[in-house]
């Protein structure tokens, strides 16, 4: 008769363990997934950053030139966009590139890039494709390296670095330089064989707030070798010099 009276008591408290490890495991699986979800898929982001918009004074024409970036996704893979030009303060566009590239992140300073280039001027528009990689060097060097191919099988190259160097937490210098280099003669776009252009810049900005900073500075353009011949025979200055002011920022 004790043992009839224990048998029951003893399967309800197994049922109970049995029904509250079963309500207990799909909730902490659940938690685990959706740990799991946000670890492998963080949030998309995005940000847009003027980072030169500026007037040039030149010992000729002065002009209007920008350079703009922007770029879409999570730490791992993301889409950029980049915008470059130069246009007379009187006068219309005469150089105009764009950029749409998927860039993916190899390691935790560099992103492998590859997309199409697009340039509108100068004439005639000429589509490239793009292959590169951007990130940081030691000594905190941003850099981009970029190889183009156009559509007419055309191989040219481009190497650029830029330095923040913090005089105030508010006062910033920045050298930045830039390299283009073609491997053949591309007649209609005034380019020859080997290294096509240097230029070299020094601004200084005040950021007001951190997305907002004006800025003044000097800019160096010199083409080279051939390109420069080529330069000189159609009338221009190989050699440019300016004094730039200019305003920078994102969100």
């Amino acid at each position: 008769m004790t043992t009839t009276t224990r048998v029951p008591h003893r399967t309800a408290l197994m049922a109970g363990a049995i029904l509250l490890a079963l309500s207990v495991v799909p909730a902490w699986a659940a938690e685990e997934h959706s740990a799991e979800q946000f670890h492998e898929e963080p949030p998309i982001l995005g940000t847009l950053l003027i980072d030169r918009f500026e007037h040039r004074w030149r010992d000729g024409e002065n002009s209007i030139d920008w350079d703009v970036q922007g770029w879409v996704g999570g730490d791992t893979n993301k889409v950029w966009f980049n915008a470059e030009g130069s246009k007379p303060v009187d006068g219309d566009v005469e150089e105009a590139e764009f950029q749409l590239l998927y860039s993916r992140m190899t390691s935790e300073f560099w992103d492998a890039q590859i997309g199409i280039r697009h340039d509108v001027r100068p004439q005639p528009q000429t589509t490239y494709g793009v292959i590169g990689f951007q990130g940081v060097a030691p000594y905190f060097f941003d850099v981009t390296a970029q190889l183009f191919v156009s559509e007419d099988g055309d191989f040219s190259a481009r190497l650029e670095a830029e330095y923040d160097l913090l005089i105030t937490q508010k006062l910033i210098l920045q050298p930045v330089a830039e390299v283009n280099v073609s491997a053949q003669r591309v007649q209609e776009l005034h380019i020859g064989p080997g290294f096509n252009d240097i230029e070299l810049g020094l601004r200084l900005r005040y950021e007001v707030v951190r997305e907002f900073a004006p800025y003044i500075g000097v800019n160096w353009e010199r083409k080279l070798g051939e390109t420069a011949d080529i330069a000189r025979d159609h009338g221009e200055d190989p050699s440019d010099l300016s004094l730039v002011a200019g305003v920078r920022f994102w969100f």
